[in-house]
């Protein structure tokens, strides 16, 4: 199984859970991952590209798997900070 997402990386819950608002009230996801996401993919607008089963920390592709294409996650803690998850497609 292979999954697509996007994301916005950050180091505080706060910070998430503000943005995490803004994207449900109709703010373009993009627009926000490359402003705010402290991730290198935020060039992207927050893509990450197809990734298979185990590429991702655990708690990420946990949060991906159990996603509707299309939704988007509440804060996803990981160690690298804070994900707000687009889940952008599945195959395999």
């Amino acid at each position: 199984m292979e999954f697509r997402a996007s994301h916005i990386l950050v180091k505080d819950q706060a910070t998430a859970l503000r943005l995490y608002e803004r994207v449900r009230k109709g703010e373009s996801f993009e627009s926000l991952a490359r402003q705010y996401s402290t991730c290198p993919s935020k060039a992207k607008g927050g893509d990450l590209g197809w990734f298979s089963e185990g590429q991702m920390v655990r708690p990420f592709e946990d949060a991906v798997r159990k996603m509707g294409t299309g939704t988007v996650s509440k804060p996803v803690r990981t160690q690298f900070g804070f994900h707000i998850i687009k889940k952008t497609g599945v195959r395999g």
